[in-house]
């Protein structure tokens, strides 16, 4: 009769498969933004929404406020991304120092995993701007702040 090897003993094989993270995410989605070179550079509304949705008590104020200023120039004044890029460059040259504003609990209802879910081209893009739009819509409590900045910083009404 065969030895039988303790239950401890024998080996089970068993497929891992890891979940990538929103960064990973993330990083797919900048793969397909930045192969567009699109003229309106929807990469910049993308960077973004994702650099608001996930800030956190370690993020610089200055990336917290540039991903907003981004969002408010986008969603409500219809900034293309090459526009945003301009302003940042502009508050960037005008201001050194930055309060970061309040983190929201809830950062929007749609999420990186989202936006790739929907096929490359209109579809996908359009889903990039209601990302915006949510992420905006979670942030609201900010709006006069930042709209205040850049009346203030660029004169932009």
């Amino acid at each position: 009769m065969p030895a039988v090897e303790p239950a401890s003993l024998r080996t089970i094989t068993v497929s891992q498969t890891t979940m990538p993270s929103e960064l990973d995410l993330f990083h797919e989605l900048s793969f397909y933004t930045i192969a567009k070179r699109d003229p309106e550079f929807i990469h910049q509304h993308a960077v973004d929404a994702f650099a608001a949705q996930v800030a956190d008590a370690n993020t610089k104020p200055i990336a917290l406020v540039f991903a907003l200023v981004g969002l408010y120039l986008q969603v409500e004044k219809q900034f293309t991304g090459k526009q945003v890029q301009r302003a940042h460059m502009q508050l960037a040259n005008r201001r050194k120092v930055w309060t970061s504003p309040a983190l929201p609990e809830n950062r929007g209802s749609i999420r990186v995993a989202d936006v790739l879910s929907e096929p490359a081209g209109t579809a996908r893009d359009v889903k990039i701007h209601e990302w915006c739009a949510s992420v905006w819509e979670a942030f609201r409590a900010s709006r006069a702040e930042i709209a205040q900045l850049l009346t203030s910083e660029l004169d932009i009404h």
